[in-house]
């Protein structure tokens, strides 16, 4: 990798010693603007606890033993700014980080962050930028699980609310239930998913980008025929995306930090 494309003080990438496997990377892509929080920086850059989210995500990836590599996927025209912001925060001397320009979609983005992956590494997690408090034992439960020979997992956890499938309407119309799904069979999945590199990259090679492109990279590999396993999620786990999951993160932060757990 060039010094141009890593941020200033940033370790480089070394496996874990001893380990037998591959090095794992983890890829985060962070192009998108983030509506849903108002207007404003991208949703990647919005603070928490005084910090951007996306420092966040790149630490809790770093905090694996198991990640020696994070490649950050930048807005097409803020990569030079996200170096910027990478190298003006400490993180983990033993984990290099790579930033590259994204796409127009995430599938997009998610994409050119595999195509940098230099040669050596085996496995890779996706993890959203907006899950900026996923514990490090929920990442180390990915990697350990694609260590023991799954080739796709995802973290997930049970529903607390019955789901209805609707037929769909315009925003604000009354919408009509055509089902009711069995609770005790779905999951809400999180990130990071782990996959096996030839894995993910053969699902990308057959999935064609349309409209916005594929948003959930287990829903790609699923469509190869092959097996993607869940491991239990965490509820800190969650996705940062209207206001108040800000302000839920803001807490879960702050008492994180008070108990000098984080």
């Amino acid at each position: 990798m060039s010094d141009e494309t890593r941020p200033e003080g940033a370790a480089r990438a070394a496996g874990a010693p001893g380990d037998g496997h591959g090095r794992t990377a983890a890829v985060i892509p962070a192009a998108g603007r983030g509506v849903r929080l108002g207007p404003g920086a991208p949703k990647a850059l919005r603070t928490l606890g005084g910090t951007p989210m996306l420092i966040h995500a790149v630490r809790a990836m770093a905090r694996s033993r198991a990640v020696s590599l994070v490649v950050v996927v930048a807005p097409s025209d803020g990569a030079a700014e996200v170096r910027n912001l990478l190298a003006e925060h400490a993180l983990p001397e033993r984990t290099d980080v790579l930033v590259v320009p994204g796409g127009e979609t995430r599938q997009e983005s998610v994409r050119l962050g595999l195509d940098a992956l230099p040669a050596g590494y085996t496995s890779v997690l996706v993890h959203d930028a907006a899950r900026p408090l996923v514990p490090v034992d929920t990442v180390d439960a990915v990697v350990e699980a694609l260590r023991e020979g799954a080739p796709a997992v995802v973290p997930a956890l049970p529903l607390a609310d019955t789901v209805k499938e609707v037929e769909p309407r315009p925003a604000g119309e009354p919408e009509p239930v055509v089902a009711t799904p069995e609770r005790s069979r779905l999951r809400a999945v999180q990130t990071p998913q782990g996959f096996d590199l030839d894995t993910l990259l053969r699902a990308h090679e057959k999935t064609a980008v349309n409209g916005e492109g594929a948003t959930d990279d287990a829903g790609m590999v699923e469509k190869l025929g092959v097996t993607v396993l869940l491991v239990p999620g965490h509820e800190e786990a969650f996705k940062v995306t209207r206001p108040l999951d800000l302000v839920l993160a803001e807490a879960v932060l702050a008492r994180r930090r008070a108990t000098d757990a984080y």
